[in-house]
């Protein structure tokens, strides 16, 4: 059988080992030290915003960030339908109720109109939303600057997911940075990876405060072991941001190459009747994290995502569906939803193609003959 080509697996750029080794010399094995202080600050300089908190996830960064949003049980929190569940959980770790908003056909992103729409009528029962998380889902940025004029005029503070979009922009502004508070990932899948491990972002300094506070098990500042309120085992350890530094040297690099990537698909497969990409508008930079087509088995002959997915399958290739919305998720069907069918159909009909930056020319040609069988 012919060698595994992942979806999307780590790329090393052998930077990494200088700043592990230095922890390792320097015992500096713990949740704190130098490296998760040098990450940070050179995290907030690549993004251009005030503060940063490196953590264990992406997840437990929006977990931090709805806490310091004052979300409590009860509360009504907006957020994508189109996403990874890992978006939308933590709003249910807070006991608060997820409203889940539909996707623009032009980004896959969270609907302006409905997001409006789910606010007006919040208001009208008397009950105003405590938060809005907006997703850039697979490094496409949504409708940003409307979305956060939405939130604004209603005086409703946003959390910006950007686990999927380090290195994309918008008007020439990092995604992540729009929002009271941004989030990244670092999973081992994502355009550059710590293992494990995500980031809470601000432009409030005391967002990011209370975020390590939070993070270090909430220990107050006194010579014993002093607890006044809930903490968590949150921060990311010395080891892995050791990592992080090496990747964040190369992420403009792998931001480029994953794009060759969208553009290799893109030339060699925009010509098949049935097959689209999504695209950029104008403002947007995407990092293109995955390269993700929709297949209408109308247009080309009956032959569904299914039947890619299958064939390419056969050949040790991964492929993924695209995300199923948050709308249709068992635990999550009972939840208020604002829906335009964009996100079902976007489920049923799209697939993601191995997008990894340490893909080579023959991998990239592999994948492109085992499709061509199928379409061609």
């Amino acid at each position: 059988m012919n060698s595994k080509i992942w979806l999307s697996s780590p790329h090393m750029s052998g930077n990494e080992m200088k700043y592990i080794d230095e922890a390792f010399k320097t015992n500096w094995i713990a949740p704190l030290g130098p490296n998760v202080t040098a990450f940070e600050n050179e995290l907030a300089e690549y993004l251009n915003i005030g503060h940063v908190a490196v953590l264990t996830s992406g997840t437990a960064a929006i977990h931090l960030a709805l806490i310091i949003l004052g979300v409590k049980r009860g509360d009504d929190v907006i957020a994508s339908s189109f996403t990874f569940s890992a978006t939308v959980n933590p709003i249910a770790y807070l006991g608060a109720n997820p409203v889940l908003i539909d996707s623009s056909e032009e980004t896959w992103n969270m609907s302006p109109e409905l997001l409006e729409k789910a606010i007006t009528d919040s208001l009208a029962k008397g009950k105003k939303p405590k938060a809005i998380i907006i997703v850039h889902l697979y490094g496409m940025p949504a409708k940003i600057v409307d979305l956060i004029g939405i939130a604004k005029k209603y005086d409703i503070p946003v959390v910006e997911d950007a686990a999927e979009a380090l290195g994309s922009r918008y008007n020439g502004k990092a995604c992540g940075t729009f929002g009271d508070i941004g989030i990244l990932s670092f999973n081992g899948n994502k355009i550059i990876t710590t293992s494990g491990g995500g980031a809470l972002v601000s432009a409030n300094q005391d967002y990011v405060k209370k975020a390590r506070f939070l993070a270090t098990q909430a220990r107050d500042l006194a010579p014993h072991y002093q607890h006044s309120q809930i903490g968590y085992n949150y921060r990311m350890s010395n080891v892995l941001a050791g990592i992080g530094r090496g990747q964040l040297e190369v992420v403009e690099e792998r931001v480029l190459q994953r794009r060759a990537i969208f553009d290799f698909y893109f030339k060699n497969m925009n010509h098949f009747k049935g097959i689209s990409f999504v695209q950029e508008n104008p403002a947007a930079y995407t990092n293109r994290w995955l390269t993700t087509i929709i297949v209408d088995p109308k247009i080309t002959n009956g032959i569904s995502c299914d039947d890619l997915h299958k064939v390419l399958e056969s050949d040790n290739i991964e492929t993924r569906p695209l995300w199923k919305p948050m709308h249709l998720q068992p635990i999550f069907r009972n939840c208020s939803a604002y829906t335009n069918g964009v996100s079902e159909k976007l489920f049923k009909f799209g697939l993601c193609l191995p997008s990894g930056s340490n893909m080579n020319e023959k991998d990239l040609n592999r994948v492109l003959i085992q499709i061509n069988k199928v379409l061609a």
